[in-house]
């Protein structure tokens, strides 16, 4: 038995392309973990030189535009409009409590003053800093930044391409050089972690490129990406730096956050989940229409509602919410972003103690809705029409003393059992969005 466990285990670091290793998070680890749980909303952020075409950010790969070619955005990108304040303003006014700014896409720009490369931001006719910009406003107003980076890489010689599934098009046929690119991966990260004041963490994406078979979600990377070195690296320049790789696998050692891509957790609509879910914070990232980076033909917006249901359903399964918005190639976040961002930073100034700092899966999920709890008070969202006046809770081990409506504090007939709580909701005109209970407990 112990020899066969012995195996699996090595099986299960070789399917990811790393050696065995141990990680213990630091005391400022853990306690970031806590924060990233309370905070429960957060900005993501995709922008960089692919917004200049206006048709999001897996154009280069979409249309198969050859590197030279791509790269002349170099002398294009011109975001005379960007405003860090803005942009941070935005995320306020929404009551996000951190931001996610992409630093470099699977196109390979970098929004900073890389050192490891000329294919960048400060060498356009914009010549600035964005990641200094956004790291000084963030900083200055309270916003923890995480920073999305890229482990697949379009534009370079060095990335195995040929081993990858995308960037096909894009004209190279030099030989891959890993190790090449590993130290300049490092090279750049000891440039995020170092140069811009605290990191809360770094968000990965690309690992899935090298895997055999999207499919089978055990399948051994085609390289060794060396994350025993690369996570290392991260927790020592910043121990308090979250970890997080959005592999759509399961979580592996060095990573302290688990990330959903456009689906809840446990959920799978998009072929992106299946993943168990870890002990780990969780969060889910989710598009204001069907696109991640600037499209200009994309007017499929969610709504308010649907946008606020998608937050509440994430805390009620005890995850974040990552809302992306991909601003304009003039660095001006679109008009009808700004405008729903605002509606439901209204909702959040009255509703938002049923979010913040709450814990989710406490019931399971709900046909009316979910629950979410906060020291001596449980909230339970009905955000679904009802097929009687009343909702039934299963199982409550806490006793309830009381029972009232949030939004004017109406007070509610329950009956408590040892197998349900039934709140009686008779005469309650039931908000729209979400009619929040607040139940308090011994």
């Amino acid at each position: 038995m112990k020899l066969r466990l012995i195996i699996l285990l090595f099986a299960m670091s070789c399917s990811f392309g790393l050696k065995a290793q141990q990680y213990s998070p630091t005391a400022e680890n853990l306690a970031s973990r806590k924060d990233f749980q309370d905070m429960k909303f957060g900005m993501f952020i995709h922008w960089g030189a692919f917004s200049v075409l206006s048709d999001g950010e897996w154009v280069m790969n979409n249309k198969n535009i050859k590197v030279e070619d791509y790269k002349r955005l170099k002398g294009i990108f011109n975001p005379t409009a960007f405003d860090a304040k803005k942009w941070v303003d935005a995320a306020k006014g929404a009551g996000m409590k951190y931001i996610t700014l992409i630093t470099r896409h699977h196109d390979g720009f970098s929004n900073w003053d890389t050192k490891q490369s000329d294919w960048k931001i400060t060498e356009t006719p914009y010549g600035k800093d964005i990641v200094a910009a956004m790291a000084a406003a963030c900083h200055k107003q309270g916003i923890k930044l995480f920073l999305y980076y890229s482990l697949l890489d379009w534009s370079r010689t060095d990335y195995h391409y040929a081993t990858g599934k995308t960037g096909k098009g894009t004209g190279r046929t030099e030989k891959g050089d890993w190790n090449n690119y590993i130290a300049f991966m490092k090279a750049q990260l000891t440039e995020l972690l170092t140069n811009y004041g605290e990191i809360s963490g770094i968000w990965f994406d690309g690992h899935w490129d090298q895997l055999d078979n999207d499919k089978d979600k055990t399948l051994k990377s085609k390289v060794d990406w060396h994350y025993d070195e690369i996570y290392s690296l991260i927790h020592k320049l910043q121990p308090q730096c979250m970890v997080g790789n959005n592999h759509h696998l399961s979580p592996i050692a060095g990573e302290d956050f688990q990330m959903f891509e456009k689906d809840l957790p446990g959920v799978n609509t998009t072929g992106f989940g299946g993943a168990s879910i870890s002990q780990l914070p969780l969060e889910t990232c989710e598009t204001m229409n069907n696109s991640w980076g600037f499209s200009i033909t994309d007017r499929k917006y969610k709504t308010v509602k649907q946008l606020i249901h998608y937050l509440v359903n994430d805390a009620g399964r005890n995850a974040n919410f990552l809302l992306n918005v991909g601003p304009m190639p003039n660095g001006i976040i679109q008009p009808e972003n700004i405008d729903t961002l605002a509606k439901i930073g209204d909702w959040m100034k009255v509703y938002g103690a049923s979010i913040y700092g709450t814990r989710g899966n406490l019931i399971d999920m709900q046909e009316w809705g979910v629950v979410t709890a906060k020291d001596k008070t449980l909230y339970a969202h009905v955000i679904n029409k009802l097929k009687q006046p009343s909702i039934t809770l299963p199982k409550l081990k806490q006793k309830v003393v009381s029972a009232t409506l949030m939004n004017g504090g109406a007070k509610l007939k329950f009956k408590q059992t040892a197998d349900q709580t039934i709140v009686y909701l008779d005469g309650v005109a039931m908000d729209d969005i979400d009619t929040i209970i607040e139940l308090k407990i011994k």
